[in-house]
């Protein structure tokens, strides 16, 4: 199909996570974490000491990959560069914010959420002129 993106499939796709140590350590044991010939991972775990500029190359890193397929990021860290997730519309890979323990899940700030509801809010209004 002609301008779709695709998963590789001559290799298995990635899960990618920026996230507190706690998600991270979660993820890891649940079997997502993967590092690569250059020692490379697939997580960035964000504490007190890691910068915003940290942040964003990860997430520039993550979404330029062609072995990953999904960004998992912890929806307070994606307030940090909430510019970079707003901005980004490709489909793969796909964003998904996810709450922490210590930050619950707030709706109003998904970048996901906010498309879908914009989505059926036009499809709405032009269903109605018809």
């Amino acid at each position: 199909m002609a301008g779709r993106s695709s998963i590789p499939t001559n290799s298995s796709a990635l899960i990618a996570v920026i996230a507190d140590e706690d998600t991270i350590t979660g993820f890891l044991m649940a079997g997502v974490g993967n590092v690569d010939l250059r020692k490379k991972t697939n997580y960035l775990l964000v504490d007190n000491k890691t910068t915003v500029k940290q942040i964003e190359d990860a997430f520039k890193e993550f979404t330029a990959r062609e072995d990953i397929a999904i960004v998992l990021i912890s929806q307070y860290i994606a307030n940090m560069i909430r510019f970079l997730v707003d901005s980004y519309n490709k489909p793969v890979p796909a964003i998904l914010e996810i709450p922490s323990k210590d930050h619950p899940y707030d709706p109003a700030h998904d970048s996901v959420l906010s498309r879908v509801k914009y989505l059926f809010s036009t499809e709405s209004v032009a269903s109605e002129r018809r």
